[in-house]
């Protein structure tokens, strides 16, 4: 992880989703900053999933 990840907030989360619509079930795996030159992201995974698709979501602030 570069200084910058580390001394600014991540602009994306990432989960792994398995399932459709109203039974998909989300589970937060990581998160995402923007490169310096923009043309990309570093993530930083808690885990990997085998199965099903990874969401990249923009990250908001909980309230």
């Amino acid at each position: 992880m570069t200084k910058e990840t580390k001394t600014t907030k991540p602009s994306h989360r990432l989960y792994t989703v398995t399932g459709e619509g109203e039974a998909a079930r989300w589970n937060d795996i990581g998160v995402a900053w923007p490169t310096k030159d923009g043309k990309g992201y570093t993530l930083s995974l808690n885990s990997m999933p085998l199965n099903g698709r990874i969401i990249m979501r923009t990250a908001e602030a909980k309230s």
